[in-house]
């Protein structure tokens, strides 16, 4: 198999190509975002989407506890509601996690 490296000329295509495929400000934000150094990391990314999921559950343990305890101002609405959003969060989370995982084991189990 060979050897695929990225060179300037492949670069710069595919910048006009995204360019010309996106609407006006897609394209614009990206240009900035490469100009600026690539804008955030995919680590920096996904930590921040678990740092949010977490919130999220914490958030909802704490709901849950307060309504159980019988806290004035707390609804089952609101409970349930931060509940679903920490429940579709982590199903996500973990989604991402299996396709990472899928991801690295073709690569790993590609012959050179």
């Amino acid at each position: 198999m060979d050897d695929v490296r990225l060179t300037p000329g492949m670069l710069s295509t595919l910048q006009k190509a995204l360019a010309a495929g996106a609407p006006a400000g897609a394209a614009a934000a990206a240009q900035a975002a490469l100009a600026a150094g690539g804008g955030p990391s995919f680590s920096d990314a996904l930590g921040d989407a678990l740092k949010s999921v977490s919130q999220a559950q914490a958030t909802s343990s704490d709901l849950q506890r307060r309504f159980q305890a019988g806290v004035e101002g707390v609804s089952l609405e609101e409970t349930m509601i931060a509940m679903q959003k920490a429940q579709v969060g982590f199903q996500a989370a973990l989604a991402v996690r299996n396709r990472l995982v899928s991801a690295y084991t073709d690569v790993m189990n590609m012959s050179v």
